[in-house]
């Protein structure tokens, strides 16, 4: 019997204020949810992402079928579709839909396909603008125009004026606009203290099931699940935001870009696969930060460093993102073409820095912006690795990535593959950076001072190189002029060494 729509949800889409469901009618309508094993192989998916995904995407099927709303819930191994287009395509010629109705996905990937689905099938795909969002696509695109260059900091603002967020009147609150100078500092040499524990979730039946599975369909992929703890529901997401608010955001501030050994999570919000799944709207989450600034139980710099990542950077990301692709993919602004080092899958490097912040990648999925922008992408734009391979990597091994915001964070913001279209330089640093904002350095085997022979930091190497080899495009942005200081200050056998030295490390990544 043929149906009015066939409604399609997508892993990311799990709100119950999904537009896809909205004007939803049992009785002539159906939804259909798939677990296709190509989106976790496209990339070599981790498997706390695959987890994270599956068990939300089941918990809310229940929800949905609690409302007696008729669901097609194809699970791994239970169906004959590698890929979801073939489950769409099953499931049209099943039901005989008149027409197909989606939210409009978070990758443009799946975006063609739908839209090609439709246009092979004859078939009405009618894709719903995403309400999740604060500014809608065309939005972006009108505030973006015919600029050439976008920077967040000026959407940021117009965003904060428009939905009068951090607001007193006309003016900022606090009379600025960030607190980035009070929001950089590191530990010291006692490192963290008093850090409160962080929101985690046990996993229920469905959870434990979906472990399982994991385990059983994808044993060869990287990562662990003994740490899986993540928010999958609704309701689990609520009480992450409330206990950060409570528990995290009062310290988050001071030290959001410092990194410590064996401390994962420190005072970040771990609200991220919350939100990218949508079980979060990120109006509540910033309405809730700045209820508790203004209630004075958390400083503003903490609040609007936080916010400015909710409201500024993650809106202005997506767009962005649609706003480049397909070309931002493609993007490769220095030519490099090195593969991914083996070690990215294990951490086995005597690099203290980079085995650190992927072991904890591996262990739960997640590592906060400055691990992931300062060591990896910092070491991946300097060792000239591939910013295809970079980005695939990015995607697989992280519980909140969704191409939407993994690709431009790392083929524009850490790579600078796009050639600066939305960064005002690169951002690369040696490891005297790593040092000053960690303490990494500590552990390792190589020394951040150091810039040739046996203990020279391949980082700090790699760096001096890099700029060494950009000079001329480097030295004409002013934003980089402190940087050259020092290189001015070598002399040619130095530079001469430090090239040597790097292209003897690029030749043996793999051992380092």
């Amino acid at each position: 019997m043929s149906i009015r729509h066939l409604v399609l949800v997508l892993g990311d889409q799990l709100s119950h204020d999904n537009p896809a469901l909205a004007g939803f009618d049992p009785a002539c309508d159906r939804i259909l949810m798939v677990e296709a094993p190509a989106e976790a192989t496209h990339v070599w998916t981790h498997k706390a992402r695959i987890a994270l995904f599956l068990s939300a995407m089941r918990h809310f099927a229940a929800e949905l079928a609690e409302r007696g709303w008729p669901v097609d819930y194809l699970r791994l191994g239970e169906h004959p579709h590698d890929k979801l287009e073939a489950a769409w395509r099953a499931a049209i010629t099943q039901h005989a839909p008149a027409g197909v109705v989606v939210c409009e996905p978070g990758e443009w990937r799946l975006e063609q396909t739908l839209k090609q689905l439709g246009e092979t099938l004859g078939l009405p795909v009618a894709l719903r603008p995403d309400s999740h969002f604060l500014a809608s696509r065309a939005a972006f695109q009108r505030w973006a125009g015919e600029r050439e260059t976008l920077l967040m900091e000026h959407f940021y603002r117009a965003m904060r004026k428009h939905h009068q967020v951090l607001m007193d009147g006309k003016e900022p609150a606090g009379g600025t606009w960030n607190f980035d100078k009070d929001n950089r500092q590191a530990f010291g040499r006692g490192g963290p203290a008093g850090l409160p524990p962080a929101a985690r979730f046990a996993p229920d039946a469905i959870t434990r099931a979906v472990l399982a599975s994991v385990e059983t369909h994808f044993a060869d992929h990287p990562g662990s699940l003994a740490h899986f703890a993540w928010p999958v529901t609704r309701a689990d997401a609520l009480q992450a935001l409330t206990a950060f608010i409570r528990d995290r955001l009062p310290g988050f501030g001071a030290h959001q870009d410092a990194m410590w050994t064996d401390e994962p999570f420190l005072w970040h919000s771990l609200l991220a696969p919350a939100l990218n799944l949508k079980l979060l709207d990120p109006r509540e989450v910033i309405r809730a930060a700045e209820d508790a600034w203004r209630s004075g139980h958390a400083p503003l710099a903490a609040v609007e460093g936080f916010i400015r990542q909710i409201l500024g950077w993650r809106e202005f990301i997506r767009g962005v993102y649609w706003r480049d692709q397909p070309g931002m993919g493609e993007a490769n602004h220095f030519g490099h073409t090195r593969p991914l080092p083996a070690w990215f899958w294990t951490g086995e490097t005597r690099m203290n820095c980079q085995r650190q912040v992927i072991r904890q990648t591996l262990s739960h999925g997640y590592a906060h912006h400055i691990q992931r922008l300062m060591v990896t992408g910092n070491f991946a734009l300097l060792a000239e690795l591939s910013p295809q391979a970079v980005a695939a990597w990015f995607l697989a091994v992280y519980v909140d990535a969704v191409e939407w915001v993994e690709l431009p964070n790392v083929a524009g913001m850490a790579l600078y593959a796009n050639g600066g279209r939305f960064t005002s330089k690169p951002y690369v640093a040696s490891g005297a950076y790593i040092k000053r904002m960690s303490n990494y350095c500590a552990g390792c085997s190589y020394s951040p001072e150091v810039k040739t022979g046996p203990r020279a930091c391949p980082v700090s190497t790699f760096y001096w190189d890099f700029l060494d080899r950009h000079a001329d495009m480097l030295a004409a942005n002013p934003r980089c002029t402190l940087m050259f200081k020092p290189l001015a200050r070598m002399d040619a056998a130095e530079r001469a060494a430090i090239r040597s030295q790097a292209q003897a490390l690029g030749e043996a990544l793999d051992s380092l």
